[in-house]
């Protein structure tokens, strides 16, 4: 179902249908459960993970409107804004990414990219750009470019949650105990969480530091209060794309195991979450545990060279 909404919607893009990959380990056999891994970073070699199902609606919009512009919002390595570049590039859409923070005298190579796609980008300072949200700001954006379709940062709204909840499908029949995933803006999280109509309980990995408006955030995008999650905090590094030795060894390591690449924004740090769960017996034998990748890799070109094995 969820693959061929997509297909239908996005017409001009050849989509993969995500695996759903065992992880073999000694640790977890040796603790008695499963863990699998939801294969969203396969899907497209740009537009890869939870990007492309958040876009899915907005970019359905565009088709039975007149309004051709989208404009949105994201860092300097914001996947994102990589991904909506890409797809209004495909769709023929014009596309402003506004970018958080003054114009640097490099640009990043996820904005170089975004230009290529023909984004055009304008950087606001970090002041401002806290301030996306106010009436004011959104007001002033629809006098500079008049009509156009605005999708918030991270796709953090109801459309992109009714995206999100589009991966659910795709394992929704395997009776999983558990679902893991890395949360940002909470939008993916918010999606699952919804649409979670069985047993599983729902882990989402913070990436962010302080992240203490949580449930504000699942409040404003309708989530039921009596769903089945969980947050777990503590491994964010550091913060939101920050890094430390041990993840990029960690994420080395996974790839020699699995041979799967994982990113360090998002799902490396998840990973390592989730074995350290696994090492601290978090988990109950028995579990069968789903951890999805929300792709991202493109994040991955801004370390130094020979940093990651893959």
């Amino acid at each position: 179902m969820p693959q061929s909404m997509i297909n239908e919607i996005l017409k001009e893009f050849i989509l993969k249908k995500p695996e759903i990959t065992e992880l073999i380990s000694g640790d977890y056999k040796k603790n008695h459960i499963k863990i699998f891994m939801l294969r969203l970073d396969e899907v497209h070699p740009v537009i890869s993970g939870n990007k492309l199902f958040k876009l899915c609606y907005f970019l359905k919009d565009t088709q039975k409107s007149t309004h051709k512009n989208i404009i949105t919002f994201g860092g300097a390595y914001s996947n994102h804004l990589a991904a909506t570049a890409f797809a209004c590039k495909k769709m023929n859409l014009k596309c402003i990414g506004i970018v958080r923070g003054e114009m640097p005298p490099k640009l990043s190579h996820t904005l170089l990219f975004c230009l290529d796609q023909g984004m055009k980008l304008e950087f606001v300072s970090r002041t401002i750009y806290q301030k996306m949200n106010e009436k004011e700001f959104i007001n002033g954006l629809k006098n500079k470019y008049e009509d156009h379709i605005l999708i918030p940062e991270g796709g953090f709204s109801i459309q992109g949650k009714k995206g999100a909840a589009l991966i659910h499908p795709y394992f929704s029949d395997k009776n999983f105990t558990h679902i893991c995933l890395p949360m940002g803006t909470a939008t993916t999280f918010a999606g699952i969480v919804e649409s979670n109509v069985d047993k599983s309980m729902i882990l989402g990995f913070s990436v962010l530091k302080d992240y203490n408006d949580i449930k504000e955030r699942l409040i404003q995008l309708n989530v039921d209060n009596f769903k089945k999650y969980s947050l777990i905090e503590g491994y964010h590094f550091g913060g939101y794309a920050k890094k430390t030795n041990e993840l990029i060894s960690f994420m080395n390591q996974f790839y020699s195991q699995h041979h799967i690449p994982l990113d360090f924004v998002y799902t490396g740090k998840m990973m390592f979450g989730v074995d350290d769960l696994v090492s601290k017996k978090y988990f109950s034998p028995g579990s069968q545990i789903l951890c999805i990748h929300t792709g991202g890799l493109q994040g991955n070109i801004s370390l130094p060279q020979e940093t990651l094995i893959f």
